[in-house]
């Protein structure tokens, strides 16, 4: 587009514009020469508009492309085990706790000879938008139905994902080699769910399927190749390419490494691109078994190495013409992601509360979250802040991707906070030691169930509980007796109230109500409580006592006489079948 155009569309002056592309180091002539697209997304962040990139395959020579495939359903259904069964490997039994924790890509050569694409992603609750992201990129979901299970909370996430996303779904009902398979209350199932199966005259095809007994593997591939065929994929080959980051870590020897898939063009070693906020020319390209290729094509899964920083998942790859232009794009976009943090910040600070209204005590519970790739960062994250509640604010501080660090330490330390791992590495014995010196606790797990489970104890352990008035004990009044003409010394004439305890315990020290047709008559402290003329502190079931209630001698046989106690009531830890997490108050 040229200068006027971006003019018109930002709002902002022809002059304003110019100024802002010189202080970029672009020359201008006219406001009618046309700007790279680059340039236009610069000038766009500087001026404060939010641009995005569309990518137009106008004039390109299309070329078919494998299927992109994503695997969804909910925990435990076997789709990890699916995909082992097409492979001929096992992922799933490398797993920590057996079940996926992270979002996996393949690609599958069928025994047809056509290849496919596979993504594979977790069904536990809190890995929510790793699914998102794995419909967002997919052509073809499939989805994964335990048929002795049935419908669950995330296969009816996964549906109203690949909807979302308007991508075509296949469903798998696995494991309909066991006994207690029905795979008709599962088609009956999806169908009441609104899924136009094919059996019910729709168009989602439905296979039986096994992964242990590698049972309906070649009518499951029939039925994705089929899909595939009807879709017609096409890419372009040639030019830059446009890719999507489903993945990103650090690793150790290699630095940040993001795993992203293709859309059209082609990816080259020695490319300068921006992901995100983060930069890099490309240093080696790797396909998903770890082998070194030139380049990375249309619907291929590949590693990227030789980013300057960790980008997240979600990210589009973007091919720029040299390093300065990576370098400006990527501080750009840092300045424009720092400032919409601190926008949301200032938007998440409530208004102070009057001094007139009771608030609830609030404590604020400072975390700092690492883990193994940039999509489990996210998905822990999430799921910790998913626990907030009214008396606990739980308050994500840093987040990395690695192992723990000194600087982890340092900024707990200052901050009081916890720092929680997922999935990483145990930290050194001298980071260990100067976490126990300063009484930092730190949760390492490799099971999300676990992971959550432990912040939710440490959470209930912080909430300061709210105080209930609870009845401990009930008495019946069964005679009453007068202490008169005692000296001055020892007070006024009482009444003692002789009672039987007939339910739970009387303490001296709570406090005590007086009822009489269950109205309340009197509430007061207990000034003495005997039994058979001995002080006690407290009385059982079934015993009788004296009793002495402070500034109350209006006692009749057969009142009822409370003791009432104070109780901390603390939150309760609520964890749901697909594992979603809450906590109550």
């Amino acid at each position: 587009m040229t200068i006027l155009e971006l003019a018109k569309r930002t709002g902002a002056s022809i002059g304003s514009l110019q100024e802002i592309m010189k202080n970029v180091g672009e020359k201008v002539d006219s406001e009618f020469d046309p700007i790279s697209v680059d340039v236009a997304e610069l000038v766009a962040m500087e001026v404060g508009v939010n641009a995005r990139r569309l990518h137009s395959d106008e004039g390109a020579v299309l070329q078919p492309r494998a299927p992109v495939v994503t695997v969804m359903g909910h925990v435990d259904h076997g789709k990890t085990s699916l995909l082992d069964a097409l492979r001929q490997t096992s992922v799933a039994a490398k797993e920590a706790g057996g079940i996926t924790q992270h979002l996996g890509a393949f690609v599958v050569d069928m025994p047809s000879g056509a290849s496919i694409t596979f993504l594979d992603t977790p069904g536990h609750a809190a890995f929510s938008a790793m699914r998102a992201r794995g419909a967002a990129v997919t052509d073809i979901v499939v989805l994964v139905v335990a048929a002795d299970d049935g419908v669950m909370p995330q296969t009816l996430e996964a549906i109203s994902h690949a909807k979302a996303a308007n991508v075509p779904i296949v469903v798998a009902i696995n494991k309909c080699d066991k006994p207690s398979a029905d795979p008709q209350r599962v088609r009956i199932q999806l169908g009441s769910e609104g899924l136009p199966l094919e059996d019910l005259g729709g168009d989602v095809q439905v296979v039986e399927v096994s992964a242990t007994s590698k049972i309906g593997l070649d009518k499951l591939e029939e039925a994705l190749l089929l899909q595939a065929e009807m879709m017609d994929l096409k890419a372009r080959i040639d030019g830059p390419a446009q890719a999507y980051v489903v993945e990103a870590r650090v690793d150790r020897g290699k630095g940040p490494l993001a795993t992203a898939i293709v859309k059209s063009g082609t990816l080259l070693c020695g490319q300068h691109i921006v992901v995100g906020a983060a930069w890099g020319r490309i240093r080696t390209i790797r396909d998903m078994v770890g082998r070194a290729t030139e380049s990375g094509q249309p619907a291929m899964p590949v590693e990227i190495e030789g980013l300057k920083g960790v980008p997240m998942a979600g990210d589009d790859v973007t091919v720029v013409g040299s390093e300065e232009r990576a370098r400006m794009l990527s501080a750009g976009r840092k300045k424009k992601l720092e400032k919409d943090r601190l926008h949301k910040a200032s938007e998440m600070t409530t208004d102070i509360p009057d001094a007139s209204e009771e608030v609830p005590k609030r404590v604020e519970l400072p975390i700092i979250i690492k883990a193994d790739v940039q999509g489990t960062v996210q998905a822990v994250t999430d799921a910790v802040r998913s626990m907030n509640n009214a008396q606990v604010f739980v308050n994500v501080i840093h987040v990395g991707v690695g192992p723990i660090s000194e600087s982890d330490i340092d900024l707990a330390e200052a901050c009081g906070a916890c720092i929680v791992g997922f999935n990483i590495r145990n930290p050194p014995t001298a980071i260990t030691h100067a976490a126990n010196q300063a009484n930092i606790k730190i949760c390492l797990h490799r099971v999300i169930y676990h992971l959550l489970e432990e912040i939710g104890k440490y959470i209930i352990d912080k909430a300061p509980g709210t105080f209930e008035t609870k009845v401990a004990g009930e008495a019946e009044v069964l005679s009453i007796f007068e202490l008169k003409g005692r000296s001055k010394s020892k007070g006024p004439d009482i009444k003692i109230a002789g009672c039987r305890v007939v339910d739970g315990r009387f303490i001296k020290s709570s406090t005590m109500r007086l009822l009489r047709s269950g109205e309340i008559v009197f509430e007061g402290s207990c000034a003495s409580l005997k039994r058979e003329q001995q002080d006690v502190e407290a009385v059982s079931k079934g015993n009788e006592c004296g009793l002495v209630i402070q500034d109350c001698d209006d006692f009749q046989v057969g009142d009822i006489i409370q003791c009432l106690e104070q109780v901390n009531k603390k939150p309760k830890f609520v964890s749901t079948v697909g594992g979603a997490v809450r906590i109550e108050c």
